[in-house]
């Protein structure tokens, strides 16, 4: 298989850090470029990042810091870990200079013709680039995924959505301060402390839910009849977000009906056996105190979603505990899984490296 040049657009942060890591190696993708601020372009990457976790790789070190710009940028996908305050018309300029961006930003994610994507859960949401390239008139596009909370919460109810129809969710997260970026939380405002406000967290887990587990109509998303109520917490735990849920269904199931379907899950077809895919993709735990972030977040290399506490609820119907690796799958893994969907589904026909 051809191996892609690829890029990182905000290279030097926490999650453009992440997206090194995941594609260091990669078999279909071969990082070439990486790009930052102004004030990090022309430097070596090495003297511009300050690098966080593991092993700096010897050939990324040596790589030139350029600017976050299509004319410099020659790479046909790019992967963006920008801040929203930049991401929208940065993006916007790569995807009209003919580049498919894999975004993590939120600036797309509520647009009507952009697909916001976990691959297991909506795969089938990538043709919207059809009518996105119609419409804005772009030769490249832009696909979204999503809030690394909501991931979570969709990534565990979509099983149960399929089987039994989710109505109404209430949802309380605790979150990794690793979510914040880096620097991030000062360690005098989170250690020993649970801060009950996290901006912007409660509406997009509110509004993304439904436009994921929505049905793809051939044109638009047609939204899943779900209403969910979210509370969003930062806790002094430094990768995965835990959520806890109460959910209402169509039909009620049992919490044995429930697990038995969670269990049989594996997702979009075609996504099965590519590179960043996990397998399985949910982990059931029985134990009584488990998920937790120490243990399980590594699970499936940081892509897999882990769930336990499956019990009845005596206000809803069901309660369930879910986890996973919010850099990982809630933000560099998941947008590396979508360029691998989008590879393995033929639909990067027609980008070439400039």
């Amino acid at each position: 298989m051809q191996r892609w040049p690829v890029a990182v657009l905000g290279a030097t942060g926490a999650v453009g850090q992440a997206f090194i890591r995941h594609l260091h190696g990669h078999p279909w993708f071969d990082l070439v470029e990486v790009a930052a601020s102004e004030r990090s372009a022309g430097k070596p990457y090495h003297e511009a990042a300050r690098w966080l976790e593991g092993v700096l790789p010897d050939h990324i070190a040596r790589l030139t810091v350029g600017p976050c710009d299509p004319s410099a940028i020659t790479s046909p996908i790019v992967f963006s870990a920008l801040d929203s305050s930049v991401a929208g018309d940065v993006e916007a300029a790569f995807a009209a200079a003919g580049r498919l961006v894999l975004s993590n930003a939120k600036n797309y994610r509520m647009e009507g013709d952009v697909p916001l994507v976990i691959p297991e859960v909506n795969g089938d949401h990538l043709g919207l680039l059809t009518r996105q390239r119609r419409e804005r008139g772009w030769p490249g596009g832009i696909v979204t995924n999503a809030n690394c909370a909501v991931t979570v919460v969709a990534m565990a109810l979509a099983p149960l959505h399929a089987a039994f129809g989710v109505r109404k969710v209430f949802v309380t997260t605790m979150q990794a301060v690793s979510g914040a970026g880096y620097p991030g939380v000062p360690s005098l405002d989170i250690l020993g402390n649970v801060i009950p406000y996290i901006g912007d967290e409660e509406p997009k887990i509110e509004t993304e839910l439904v436009k994921l587990l929505g049905t793809f109509d051939g044109v638009s998303i047609v939204p899943a009849p779900i209403v969910t109520s979210a509370h969003a917490n930062r806790v002094a735990v430094e990768h995965g977000h835990t959520v806890c849920m109460s959910v209402g269904f169509e039909r009620t199931p049992t919490p044995a009906e429930a697990l038995e379907v969670l269990r049989a899950w594996t997702g979009v077809e075609a996504v099965r056996g590519l590179p960043s895919a996990p397998s399985p993709a949910l982990i059931i735990r029985d134990d009584v105190d488990r998920p937790q972030p120490r243990r399980d977040a590594p699970a499936g290399n940081g892509m897999a979603v882990t769930i336990g506490r499956v019990r009845a609820d005596p206000i809803l119907d069901l309660r369930l505990v879910a986890m996973a690796h919010n850099v990982v799958r809630g933000a560099a893994g998941g947008s590396v899984l979508n360029a691998e969907l989008l590879v393995a589904t033929g639909q990067l026909a027609g980008l070439a490296s400039r």
